[in-house]
């Protein structure tokens, strides 16, 4: 427990109505959550009101109540504390209430459209090859040290957050990484925490059914790195158009990493194949077991990342050459039968399909065909569609559409909308269509011929498929290894 007037020392208070000196027993912005002696912070949501269930939590017990507006009744008895924005608050209080645990550690967020789960993961993973312990909290799941934690959101709420985090802590963690998705930035999940350091990756376009708009997309990232304190690091891509964007405003020390341009971290490809690449970080030379240029950015980000949390790089080159890929990320499997190649990866944008394809064409040539299965997502940006089947086309021999995660959306419109990407009668030639996803990865293994490579993109990790609101198991990688066991 601790006293109500402890906890609200850490945000902005307008107006407060009762005693500040009562005890607190738990801290929930659910009402359905709250217990005898609760603190419920009325967040205004996407789709609720937490301002309309202050009665509710009052009923159930609540002692106090942060909000932004006193209800149009208060209850002898209940403290009521008025803050300008309660979703701000709800981050100070959580972290308040678990004893700041982000800043007994070296924290480290990574954000952009694609590469943050990758980047995330390796430097845990980077940090425990170093001798550390270490906590994650990325997509694919979620790590106290050795102990798993399901994955719920790319970053949980400021609740679970600071709850992790202080698991990390009381584990005896140094470093954690996580996750910064735009939806967590916009909605202020990261409030009152503190981070070490800021990765910015890239940005194109994704989330525009939430964010409406390209530039707020790109202000939800950016306010990431306008809160980073002084003393932390920001690591930026200059190659991307936005990367000098995301420092604009930021206060603490900027650092750039490139492929292309002179940078504080400059990688290069020596030499790469389906299995791996040979690499240069800063003229330093190592063999991965990574492939593709996009992960070739997110390796130079790791190496500065290591870097500018002060490991030694000698340490860091021998430990890079001992990571494997992450679960879905461009994860190859090859039939030990037929000869081909398929490769699971989590490319869901136009940005990132258009990165894998092109990254098995500089690798195969043109000896080899590719074969793209590809669907979109249900109740997302729909401007997507198009662009993805026509960026899948173009650049494979053959495209086939097929579901993803449906979700409450017939899967055959979503597919419909694909196809009007297809805009020439040579697109729409190479183009099937198989709406079951099983069947539609089935087909691609048939067309494949030896030397072949399969991309079966847009659900990576997943071990799921939502349709109509349901959860069915499906697993892409567990697809292709039972038609192995046939061939």
């Amino acid at each position: 427990m601790k006293k109500l007037a402890q906890l609200i020392a850490s945000i902005a208070v307008t107006q407060t109505v009762g005693d500040t000196a009562i005890e607190i027993t738990s801290i929930t912005a659910d009402s359905r959550k709250v217990s005898p002696g609760a603190l419920f912070v009325a967040v205004k949501g996407v789709n609720v009101d937490g301002h309309s269930f202050i009665d509710k939590a009052v009923a159930a017990g609540a002692s106090a109540i942060v909000a932004q507006k006193l209800p149009e009744k208060t209850v002898e008895g209940v403290t009521y504390v008025l803050t300008p924005d309660s979703a701000v608050a709800l981050g100070y209080l959580a972290s308040e209430w678990w004893d700041n645990p982000s800043r007994k550690l070296k924290l480290v967020g990574v954000t952009g459209t694609n590469g943050k789960t990758t980047i995330a993961t390796l430097i845990y993973e980077m940090a425990r090859l170093m001798g550390y312990k270490a906590g994650l909290l990325s997509t694919v799941v979620n790590y106290v040290d050795t102990e798993a934690v399901a994955a719920t959101h790319t970053t949980p709420d400021p609740l679970e957050l600071n709850s992790l985090l202080h698991k990390m802590v009381e584990a005896g963690c140094d470093y954690a990484a996580m996750e910064v998705s735009s939806h967590a930035a916009h909605q202020h999940r990261i409030s009152g925490l503190t981070f070490a350091g800021g990765v910015f990756t890239n940005l194109t376009r994704d989330h525009l059914d939430y964010h409406k708009t390209f530039d707020a997309y790109l202000a939800a990232k950016k306010s990431f790195f306008d809160s980073l304190p002084a003393d932390a690091f920001a690591l930026t891509n200059i190659d991307d158009k936005n990367g000098e964007v995301m420092l604009q405003n930021c206060n603490a020390r900027k650092k750039s990493y490139s492929l292309r341009r002179p940078a504080d971290f400059v990688g290069r490809i020596i030499e790469q194949r389906l299995d791996g690449t040979l690499m240069q970080f800063n003229r330093l030379e190592v063999e991965t077991m990574f492939v593709g240029r996009f992960n070739a950015y997110n390796l130079t980000a790791l190496f500065g990342t290591c870097v500018l949390l002060g490991w030694n790089t000698e340490k860091i080159l021998l430990n890079m050459s001992r990571l494997v890929p992450v679960a879905g990320r461009f994860q190859t499997v090859r039939s030990p039968r037929m000869g081909y190649t398929a490769i699971v990866d989590y490319a869901h944008t136009p940005d990132a399909v258009v990165n894998v394809i092109n990254t098995i064409r500089e690798i195969v040539g043109n000896t080899a065909s590719i074969i793209t299965v590809v669907g979109a997502g249900g109740n997302r940006d729909k401007g997507k569609r198009p662009i993805m089947a026509h960026e899948a086309a173009k650049l494979s021999d053959r495209v086939i559409l097929t579901s993803d995660n449906p979700r409450d959306e017939n899967p055959r419109q979503i597919i419909r909308d694909m196809e009007e990407g297809l805009d020439t009668p040579q697109l729409r030639r190479r183009t099937l269509t198989v709406t079951d996803r099983a069947e539609a990865i089935r087909v691609a293994t048939v067309l494949a011929h030896r030397g072949d490579v399969i991309l079966i993109a847009g659900k990576g990790h997943e071990n799921y498929q939502e349709i109509n609101g349901v959860r069915h198991h499906f697993n892409d990688k567990e697809e292709l290894e039972n038609i192995f066991r046939e061939e």
